[in-house]
Formats: structure tokens, C-alpha cells, sequence
């Protein structure tokens, strides 16, 4: 007898990739309050998406995912989301070909959360890469882009390599070091600051360390009401105030 999927869980998909998925990361089956099945793109590395708007568009990712997206509909997802931020370029194709919600990125948390907020705190694995572009795909209107402030880890850091390098092992220490040090100087370039949105799916792992050291609300795909509304009912975490 095949074993049964349950009757709703959210669909990951995922880069190709090997480096190790702590609890938090969106590739990790406990990181989130409600069943996940997870399908990999195979052939599409993080630097496929963590490259310039035009780069990703020529790398063709649209296609391999629209078809890992169909079969986790055809499993019965109830909604989508993928693993890397910089992939809110896909959302549009993605959602306009899926049945399901779909919430490609955490950028998308920005529109919601500069409703509230004067500016608002980005933090990336690539602040070379994080052009306007995707904070307009993400829904950030023309008028507010300049209140958005991207921050990155070293591109030379443990954390960079690790996920960008796709390294099979990672030095926790020396990665969380760099995610604090880029929200440290957030921080201080943006003392207003009050709310963080985690682009890369691989630092929530450390929103709590970074919650301690700077007093900032961390936000990222655990914390989507959009991606989380199909499941209203079962035992999610409360939102943030």
C-alpha cells in the first residue's frame, strides 16, 4: 500500500542544491506549522536566481518550475512557494499558471509591511544583486522604493559560500556571524529601523539572534499570512505586532 499524503500541505520548491537545511530553512520539513512536500528544480543552482534581473531571465528558470509547480498541484498542494527570494521575479508567470496561491518570495511581505511602516529593512545574501526590479515584482509601489533598505552578508563570507557555493557543510558560527554583522549595519545606517524582512530563505535560522542583538521584528516565508491563509485553522503562529 502506498503511503497517503495529507489531505492539505504546502508545496516547496527548491533550488538544486546540497548545502545542509537547519530548523528554520524553508527546505526543512519542521520549519513550518503545517505538513510541506518539497520538489527540487533540478538544474537550477543559487546562482541561477541570485544573479541581476536580466541574468535570471536568461537562465530560463520560468519553465522548470512552472512544471515542478504543476505536479505539486497535481499531489494536492494547497498552496506554492520557492526557496530563494530573488525568485519573486517568476511570481507573476508562476501564479497566473497555477490553480493554487502561490507567494514566490518574502520581498512580498514588503507592500504590507510599508502600509504600517516609514521604511522598512531588507536583509539579502546579494545587496549587489537586489535591484529595483525585484522589489517591484515583489509589489513595492515606484513611489516607496527608496524606503527600502537593503543590507547584505560579505560576499566573501561563510554564509555567501555556504549557500552560494552550494557547499555540502557549514561553519554555523562563522554564517551567523555574518547575517548579524549585515543586520548590525543595517541597524546603524537605519537606526529608525523596526522591521527586517529575511530575503534569503536560509537565514531564519538566525532571526532570533538577529531579534536580540538588534531589537528588529524579523519577517520571512514562516510568517506569510498569504502563503499560510489556505490552512487557516491549524495550529499557526501568531502574527508579529
Amino acid at each position: 500500500m502506498f503511503p497517503s499524503r495529507p489531505a492539505a500541505f504546502l508545496g516547496v520548491l527548491t533550488l538544486d542544491t546540497r548545502f545542509p537545511r537547519l530548523p528554520g530553512d524553508i527546505g526543512n520539513p519542521a520549519s513550518f506549522p503545517v505538513p510541506t512536500l518539497t520538489r527540487v528544480v533540478r538544474g537550477a543552482g543559487p546562482r541561477d536566481a541570485v544573479q541581476g534581473a536580466a541574468g535570471q531571465r536568461a537562465a530560463g528558470l520560468f519553465e522548470p518550475f512552472r512544471a515542478a509547480m504543476h505536479q505539486l498541484e497535481l499531489e494536492g498542494a494547497a498552496a506554492i512557494t520557492t526557496s530563494c527570494g530573488f525568485l519573486v521575479l517568476l511570481q507573476q508567470r508562476l501564479q497566473a499558471a497555477a490553480r493554487v496561491p502561490v507567494v514566490s518570495s518574502s520581498l512580498m511581505l514588503l507592500p504590507g509591511l510599508l502600509e504600517e511602516q516609514r521604511q522598512v529593512g531588507v536583509l539579502t545574501i546579494s545587496a549587489e544583486h537586489l535591484g529595483e526590479e525585484f522589489l517591484e515584482a515583489a509589489g513595492v509601489p515606484a513611489s516607496r522604493l527608496a524606503d527600502v533598505a537593503v543590507e547584505g552578508v560579505e560576499p566573501g563570507g561563510a554564509f555567501a559560500r555556504t549557500f552560494l557555493g552550494n557547499e555540502p557543510r557549514i561553519d554555523i558560527v562563522a554564517a551567523a556571524t555574518d547575517v548579524l554583522a549585515a543586520a548590525q549595519r543595517l541597524k546603524l545606517r537605519a537606526p529608525q529601523l523596526t522591521d527586517l524582512v529575511l530575503e534569503c530563505t536560509n537565514m531564519p535560522p538566525y532571526a532570533r539572534l538577529i531579534e536580540r542583538a538588534t531589537g528588529l521584528r524579523t519577517w520571512s516565508l514562516l510568517q506569510s499570512p498569504a502563503l499560510l491563509a489556505p490552512f487557516k485553522g491549524s495550529h499557526l503562529p501568531r502574527e508579529k505586532r
